[in-house]
């Protein structure tokens, strides 16, 4: 991203009260046209539900006139649960909510610059920033033969370490192709952990090239831990964070 100071830009479309139109209630015909529209709206809503839910498309995000496009869509997610119950995958998948879409920087900062930063989030939550059609779970096509690189944060820094990752995710900046997924920032009540994932924990050159651009980004002391987890690990370990391999 060229510029750090993202344009805080909106649209929005001039509305006008409707005409207000009077019909004669003298005419012969009012009884007949209302008794007639009735019957369409009847048959139009039969129609609508008769209709498979195949036909229904969710419209596709794009960049709006003179915006900035990015080389991705990505959809911010969000999700919070009690510590110390039992999550399984099909009640995550229930517990994770999806804030929006978008395709253009613009886009981003409408969402952005109205969302509580994760420094001033309570309790066990996460945000979750992943390219668009790929969830934020380990079992996803896209991520389950990769894994993610893991840094813990003493409280305070979550906020700014998070929007210098997703502002180098969203800018390209990793250069490792289609390899990233996405980003997560999770508060806990002792730290705080954000961590990137990406597609192959096989391709050693890549994760390491993850690795050593994560380190540039958020500006990690030399001696900074950094950890890494494969997303088959975690299934194994019901757990994002527990047995990581460590590196320096």
């Amino acid at each position: 991203m060229k510029k750090r100071a993202m344009a805080r830009a909106s649209s929005w479309g001039s509305l006008s009260p409707p005409e207000a139109r009077l019909k004669d209630d003298d005419s012969g015909d009012h009884d007949q046209n209302e008794e007639n529209n009735t019957q369409k709206d009847s048959e139009k809503e039969k129609n609508d539900r008769e209709k498979p839910q195949s036909t229904t498309k969710r419209k596709a995000v794009v960049p709006g006139p003179a915006e900035h496009p990015l080389q991705y869509n990505y959809t911010f997610w969000y999700s919070r649960r009690t510590p110390g119950r039992p999550t399984s995958s099909q009640s995550y998948e229930q517990n994770i909510k999806q804030i929006g879409t978008f395709a253009s920087v613009e886009q981003f900062w409408r969402f952005y610059s109205h969302m509580v930063r994760p420094g001033d989030l309570t309790g066990h939550s996460d945000f979750h920033l992943f390219k668009e059609g790929i969830k934020p779970m380990w079992e996803d096509d896209a991520n389950k033969n990769g894994g993610k690189w893991i840094i813990r944060l003493r409280k305070g820094l979550a906020s700014r370490c998070w929007e210098n990752l997703i502002l180098a995710m969203l800018g390209e900046q990793f250069m490792v192709g289609e390899e990233i997924c996405g980003a997560v920032v999770s508060v806990r009540f002792q730290e705080d952990i954000i961590s990137i994932w990406n597609k192959t924990a096989s391709d050693q050159a890549t994760t390491a090239r993850i690795r050593d651009t994560l380190r540039r980004v958020l500006n990690l002391p030399p001696n900074t831990i950094m950890e890494y987890k494969t997303h088959t690990d975690s299934i194994k370990d019901n757990s994002s964070f527990r047995n990581t391999k460590i590196t320096l």
